[in-house]
């Protein structure tokens, strides 16, 4: 069975990495109080000082994230009665969570960049909420570029 990293290699990968631009857009948009706030104007900042940051960090971050959803992506085409991978990643969001940031941990373990360093490890501790909220999109996303049935 194709990973799913195989899957979405298949299609208009800047189809895929514009929608999930867009994803993170909403995400950013839909998000209220203080942190709301916070994170609102650090990715203005973000895309003002570099307009294409995003869709360079997702091109550069996919097939690490595909790959590290793809044990429950596996699962879920193999053995899940669920009809869409946006339910059963609902299901298994403190996995998704964890196993997308494993991936962002690593990365900002290997930094030589104190200041990226630094700012991410007062981020972490909110990010699991965040990534968790955007698991429906993210699930979405998947269903689109690479269905069970396909």
């Amino acid at each position: 069975m194709p990973t799913l990293t195989e899957k979405l290699a298949k299609v208009d990968r800047q189809k895929v990495i514009k929608d999930a631009a867009r994803l993170i857009e909403d995400e950013v948009a839909s998000k209220s109080g203080l942190s709301g706030m916070a994170i609102k104007g650090g990715y203005k900042v973000v895309k003002k000082i570099k307009p294409a940051m995003i869709e360079e960090s997702i091109d550069h971050l996919l097939d690490s994230f595909t790959g590290a959803l793809d044990p429950l992506y596996q699962d879920y085409v193999e053995n899940a009665a669920l009809s869409t991978f946006e339910a059963y990643i609902q299901k298994h969001d403190d996995r998704a969570a964890n196993d997308l940031l494993s991936i962002t941990d690593a990365k900002a373990e290997r930094s030589d960049n104190k200041i990226l360093k630094s700012t991410y490890g007062k981020l972490r501790g909110q990010a699991e909420k965040h990534v968790k909220d955007a698991l429906p999109g993210v699930g979405r996303l998947i269903d689109r570029y690479a269905p069970k049935a396909a």
